[in-house]
Parts: C-alpha cells; sequence; structure tokens
C-alpha cells in the first residue's frame, strides 16, 4: 500500500519516538508544504548538523491539523440548541481538503467529524451520528455519509476505520446496512435499493477466504470456521506499530518480552477495527501486553454481520432477487445458530466472545452482549436473560457500565459511552422491555444534560459510576465536540420526548 512519505523512514520514527507532539496523531495528521520526497531529502541531508532542531524542522516543512470543532460556542440554553449549532462546525466539505500530500482520504460529499483529535470521517460513529442527524430532520447529510461509505467501498472494497491512508488496513463494526437502515426509515426502500451490490461488496470483505478454510478452528483474515458454522473476528492486515500511536505500539512491545512484536500489533489494530480500543475484554491479564484479539471471536462482531446478512436477505426479497434472498436468509440463520452455540452461556444468561484458541467463552461480562437484541438475533428468552443482567449487574446513576471490571482502559468501567446505550436501549425496546429502555435512556440522558449544564460541552465518554467525575482511561485526553454522543443524546431525547430528566 502507496504510503504519504512523511508516514515512513527516518523523519517519521524522529518525530515519532522522539515526543515532538504531546499526540503521536498530530504528525501523521500534518501536511507537508511541498513535496514530501524533498523533505524527506532535507532532512537526511540536515539532520546530523550542528545545532539541528528537529521541531523547527517539522514547523517548518508541516502545516499541523487543526482541532475538529474548535471555538464551539457556548452559550446555548439546550443541550439540542448546541448540537444544532455543532453540526456545522464538524462538517468537512471536500473542497477544503487541500492537494494531495498529507494522509487525508478524499470523499466525494461533505461528511461529519467526531470531534476533537477526531478530524476524519470515523465508519461506525457515523451510523451513530446519523441518528441524530435524522432526529434534527438533517436528512442530506445522511444521504452524503451513504454516499462516501459507498464510494470507499467501491474503492478499497470496505469503509476504513477513517478516511485516512493510515488507517485502510482496518475497517470498523460494519455499520452500513444500519446506516441504509436510517435511510430506508426515512426515505423508503427506493433510496436502498441502488446500494445494495455495494453493501453485498462490503460483506464479501469480512467473509475473503472462507472457501479456503475445511478444519474446524480455523481462520483466515476475518474468518474463523468453527465444528458447526463459519463466524468473523477482527483482524487488520498490517502488523506493525499503528503510525498514528507509534510512539505507545513501541512502548508497549518493549514491555511485552514474552510477545512476538508481529502477533502483538495486530491484535492491537484488531482491537482498534472492533472500536473498543481498549478493554480488558481482549487481554488475557490485567495489562495490555496481555492483548490476544485475534483470538476471539467477538459477539457483537457476528451479531452485526447477522443483521448485514438478515437486511440483505430483506432487501433483495423486495428488489425481486430471490436467489441472492434466500443465500442471505440461509447465512443468518447459520450465523444465529453458530453465534448461540459458542457465545451464549444459559447458566449466565448472557452472551460472551468465545475464545478459539481455548476452546472456551470468555468470563468477561461486557456490553457486547447487547448487540444479539439490537440485531434480533436473540430469542425471547435470551432477551429477557440479557435484561435482567443489565438491570442487575451493568445499570448505574449515569446509564450503563461498558464492562464490570475496571483496568484503567477507556472501554472498561466506569466509563459509559453513547453508542452502547442506543444498541442497549434500542436492542430492549425490540424485545418488549420498554420500561427499562426508558430507565436507561432518561439515566444518560440526564447525564450527559448535566455535564453539559457544567461544562458547556458534550464529550466523547462518560463516567456513568460517579457522575460528578470525568471519564478516564484511553492513549489520549477527554475528547469534546462529539459527534455520537450528539446523535445519541438528541435521538433518544426525541424518541421519548425527553425533556431535562429531572435529577434521581
Amino acid at each position: 500500500m502507496d504510503v504519504p512519505a512523511h508516514l515512513d523512514g527516518a523523519l517519521f520514527e524522529a518525530v515519532q519516538r522522539g515526543g515532538t507532539f504531546d499526540d503521536s496523531k498530530t504528525f501523521v495528521d500534518s501536511v507537508p508544504l511541498t513535496d514530501p520526497e524533498e523533505i524527506r531529502r532535507r532532512f537526511e541531508v540536515r539532520r546530523d548538523d550542528s545545532g539541528f532542531d528537529l521541531e523547527s524542522f517539522v514547523e517548518d516543512h508541516f502545516r499541523q491539523p487543526q482541532t475538529a470543532a474548535s471555538g464551539v460556542p457556548t452559550d446555548a440554553d439546550t443541550v439540542e440548541e448546541h448540537v444544532r449549532r455543532l453540526w456545522p462546525l464538524l462538517v468537512v466539505e471536500p473542497a477544503s481538503i487541500a492537494a494531495k500530500r498529507g494522509s487525508l482520504i478524499r470523499v466525494p460529499e461533505p461528511y461529519v467529524t467526531p470531534g476533537g483529535r477526531f478530524r476524519e470521517l470515523y465508519y461506525w460513529d457515523s451510523y451513530f451520528t446519523a441518528e441524530g442527524l435524522a432526529a434534527c430532520g438533517n436528512l442530506e447529510r445522511v444521504e452524503d455519509l451513504v454516499e462516501n461509505f459507498a464510494w470507499l467501498i467501491e474503492e478499497y472494497g470496505h469503509v476504513p476505520n477513517a478516511n485516512r491512508e493510515y488507517y485502510r488496513t482496518r475497517s470498523q463494526p460494519p455499520m452500513f446496512a444500519s446506516l441504509l437502515g436510517v435511510l430506508e426509515r426515512e426515505c423508503g426502500f427506493d433510496a436502498v435499493e441502488p446500494h445494495l451490490r455495494v453493501l453485498e461488496r462490503e460483506y464479501e470483505f469480512w467473509m475473503d477466504g472462507r472457501e479456503s478454510l475445511s478444519a474446524p478452528s480455523s481462520s483466515t483474515r476475518r474468518v474463523v470456521t468453527l465444528a458447526d458454522g463459519t463466524l468473523n473476528r477482527y483482524w487488520d492486515d498490517a502488523a506493525t506499530p499503528r503510525p498514528e500511536s507509534y510512539r505507545e505500539d513501541v512502548a508497549l512491545a518493549e514491555r511485552a518480552t514474552d510477545r512476538d512484536d508481529a502477533d502483538l500489533f495486530r491484535d492491537v489494530r484488531a482491537a482498534c477495527e472492533s472500536g473498543w480500543d481498549f478493554s480488558g475484554r481482549w487481554c488475557r491479564g490485567d495489562d495490555l501486553t496481555t492483548i490476544r484479539t485475534t483470538d476471539l471471536v467477538p459477539v457483537d462482531l457476528n451479531a452485526t454481520l447477522y443483521g448485514v446478512e438478515s437486511s440483505l436477505a430483506r432487501w433483495f426479497d423486495a428488489a425481486g432477487d430471490d436467489d441472492r434472498a434466500g443465500r442471505y436468509a440461509a447465512a443468518a440463520t447459520s450465523r444465529a445458530d453458530a453465534v448461540n452455540e459458542h457465545c451464549w452461556d444459559a447458566d449466565a444468561g448472557f452472551y460472551f466472545d468465545y475464545d478459539v484458541s481455548a476452546d472456551r467463552r470468555s468470563e468477561t461480562w461486557t456490553l457486547a452482549a447487547i448487540s444479539p437484541l439490537f440485531f434480533g438475533l436473540a430469542d425471547d428468552e435470551q432477551a429477557d436473560a440479557v435484561a435482567d443482567a443489565l438491570e442487575s449487574k451493568f445499570l448505574r446513576e449515569g446509564g450503563l457500565v461498558t464492562t464490570l471490571s475496571e483496568t484503567g482502559q477507556q472501554w472498561d468501567a466506569p466509563n459509559g459511552w453513547a453508542p452502547l446505550h442506543w444498541l442497549a436501549v434500542i436492542g430492549l425496546e425490540r424485545y418488549g422491555h420498554d420500561d427499562l429502555a426508558r430507565e436507561i435512556a432518561t439515566r444518560w440522558v440526564r447525564l450527559v444534560e448535566d455535564v453539559f449544564d457544567r461544562t458547556g460541552k458534550l464529550v466523547e465518554k462518560y463516567n456513568v459510576c460517579d457522575t460528578t467525575l470525568r471519564a478516564g482511561g484511553g492513549e489520549y485526553p477527554l475528547q469534546d465536540g462529539f459527534g455520537w454522543t450528539n446523535g445519541v443524546t438528541v435521538a433518544l431525547k426525541e424518541r421519548f420526548d425527553l425533556e431535562h430528566p429531572p435529577t434521581a
């Protein structure tokens, strides 16, 4: 894969390992002011000069990126007013992207960024953002998101993690079908039909290599064959330090003395494809050096792909393509059977990831278990059991905690995240647990609005256990903006007709 010249080589290594920027993502998002190869040559010539200053060299040769949605007005009286003002500030217009020198991939239509250090079009984030855009009546932006993802699939065969060159080796949870579902709900099937073959192509990306697998517990890329079915895992086609987190990954490898570096980097990257970067969910021990993402068959990924298969079956049936409709319906049924065999624990009444290498279910309780409800894979009895567990184990003052473990990773306790609240609320409603769905939505919206009242911001994640504290953990400071929080909050307020919820 061709990458911009400043994303590897001696200059890249010097900047990232030397800590020129506090955030490793800053340099890879910077735009060379002249030809990158010429910058590289100048660096090679001057690097050993007496008094050479790397920071000044970078400043002279690169334009550093701006924080997304900086200068947000803070005088809005309500969250809804704030979000409506914020949407335009989070939008990137393709015409504003400079000539191709940097890492940004130019897509055809405007798009909404999450905010803060996330200055690009993120894949699974955009579905949750789209729910909020639809709730605000901004269907044009939803259509733009669909067109951009369709273009990326046509161009690359999949939707990259985000529209950056360094993200092309991995995707994120495949929510394009869910995004098309928003379009269908608002505009009808005719708006979806032109995109069916593109959605089918994305599905083939996730299933690539399945024909080559025959033996049980064999795997290739994102596909795992088990004794009674084919399921999927998260993966990344590269097994090197992430350019956007290079310093952090190199330091991790130096600590993980008992791990092969390539395996470690692949597992770190695969966790990034999951969107849950990072969580004790992926680890064998208490530290990120024990990460083993590619050993796991994640219940949420497979529920999502069940949703893709079910949508393709329904939509091809509506389009009159009986053969394709039948094939995808059969694939969905086969996947549901395999998920229930390997990920459902009847004694616990809960879904867990399946550890292929250990031939057993993981024992880590996580909100990944809500995805079978959101996508309709669970039966009524399973949904009832998951609902009971959510209420008894996960529900806190500010909503749902992501896992029951406090590891210091951002996708663990005490943090809660907007996308998982949306999946939980809609999944619970789907199975008739309306009261619990409303209670979760109310607690989440109350927390978001209380933080907004104190700070004038909507942020990436929240501490749902102690609602007076900020969320923490992760490789970077708490970000504000924030696309999926904006989207989920306004969509939940509209769905449940929630004004400012009263304090409990």
